[in-house]
């Protein structure tokens, strides 16, 4: 009786190691016993399938499943593909997340973890025998293999992979366009930029689908497991990558290193806010010539504000200094028509930032901008928006001879406030000359 006994605790030791329930905060991705919350799809651009109307995804998802149901199945708790098919996709959208999974493969197959419906995270036959070696297996799996070559993030840090028929540990949490990936508990991959592989003149998507892809040979995936990052979690990691040598501007109790309109604003919270019907220009009393400011903001709905780039101290700061740096709510209805050169982060009339990836209103945003020379550069929540160089601009809203600031090699950074709440914190800047 008591050999029966450890045999089943033994038997469901086993069972326990290799049908996890999800770490806590995680959710799982496949839920049950069949397939439901996911779909097929191939490598498509996510900008023309999530163009369509509700009526016409539905039935590109419905039309999908003859195809996953032929190639993807279901055994114990492992979800096996036979290297066929289109790529099994979920039907949520995910922002920042942190993704748990578990692969085995098998000889000559590769395949990889799309994210936000763009590839990938490869996964390799590492070996020499496996024919590959010329395109970068031999630098083992867990890179962002369609990032363009010497990129930071494209070839793994270290070879991680574990020999065929032993299950491999993967890691992957993304963060605006940031990935860090850990195989078999080693980090592969480190917070490096994942390139738009369908246009890589635009950052990835801001949310999209998890996709496993299918290439070739069988890959058994199990304890698939998702965890969402909340604004407030992704703004902490984006900060811990910050370079030690950038310092603090403002103390979060008064205006010590500050001037100009210290009557249009006010210290909430030990954040910045420009007084409701008030505002005007408030900018350090050090000037910068290269630069790199890092923040947050809040902005309330329809809010609006901008940052004074090299300002000379007097004047618009969208014309006598550098540039103004739009600060706005761009989703709120009624800047439906603006001209793209006056949405968030844009280059104030005169260069336009991509949109869509601002947080809702009334939740904390980080954003970095970094100028050098002639160059700016704005990241919004671990997305570039923004990498422009102001001497190439050659079309004006207002007309060119308007801005007699652009050449500017130096000045001051401050906030052009426009009469609304829009808060900041945390600020801090680092010179880069």
């Amino acid at each position: 009786m008591f050999i029966r006994i450890c045999v089943f605790l033994l038997l469901v030791s086993i069972a326990r190691a290799t049908l996890a329930s999800p770490p806590p905060g995680f959710e799982p991705l496949v839920q049950g016993r069949d397939l439901t919350g996911w779909w097929g799809l191939g490598t498509e651009d996510p900008r023309r399938w999530m163009a369509l109307s509700e009526e016409q995804l539905a039935a590109k998802k419905a039309a999908s499943l003859e195809d996953i149901n032929a190639h993807w199945r279901i055994e114990g708790d492992e979800l096996i593909n036979d290297g066929h098919g289109l790529f099994l996709t979920t039907d949520k959208h995910y922002a920042d997340f942190e993704l748990l999974l578990q692969y085995k493969t098998v000889e000559l197959a590769d395949s990889g973890i799309y994210l936000r419906a763009c590839p990938q995270v490869q996964i390799w036959d590492s070996r020499e025998a496996g024919g590959k070696w010329n395109i970068g297996a031999d630098k083992g799996s867990g890179g962002l293999w369609n990032n363009s070559p010497g990129t930071a993030g494209k070839d793994p840090i270290v070879l991680a992979d574990k020999p065929f028929g032993q299950w491999n540990d993967v890691r992957v949490r993304m963060i605006g366009e940031h990935v860090s990936v850990w195989l078999n508990d080693l980090l592969v991959v480190d917070h490096a930029r994942m390139e738009n592989y369908f246009d890589r003149s635009k950052p990835v998507p801001s949310a999209g689908p998890i996709q496993l892809q299918t290439h070739g040979g069988e890959i058994r995936w199990r304890n698939l497991f998702i965890r969402e990052l909340s604004p407030a979690e992704a703004n902490r990691v984006l900060w811990s990558r910050l370079d030690p040598k950038t310092h603090t501007v403002f103390n979060g109790r008064d205006f010590d290193g500050w001037q100009g309109a210290t009557e249009g604003y006010e210290i909430v919270d030990h954040a910045l806010r420009c007084k409701p019907g008030s505002g005007g220009t408030l900018f350090t009393t050090d000037e910068y010539a290269d630069f790199k400011a890092s923040f947050e903001f809040k902005l309330p709905a329809g809010g609006n504000n901008g940052l004074a780039i090299r300002y000379p101290g007097q004047g618009d700061p969208a014309y006598a200094g550098m540039c103004e740096l739009q600060v706005l709510d761009s989703e709120d209805p009624r800047y439906a028509n603006l001209d793209p050169r006056q949405y968030h982060a844009s280059v104030y009339a005169q260069a336009p930032a991509h949109r869509g990836y601002l947080r809702e209103p009334g939740e904390w945003n980080f954003q970095q901008v970094t100028v050098r020379g002639s160059r700016i550069t704005v990241e919004l929540n671990g997305t570039r928006i923004l990498d422009q160089d102001i001497t190439e601009i050659t079309d004006f809203l207002h007309g060119e001879d308007k801005h007699t600031g652009r050449n500017r090699t130096s000045g001051y950074f401050g906030f052009a406030g426009h009469a609304d709440p829009v808060e900041f914190r945390s600020i801090r800047i680092q010179r880069l000359d």
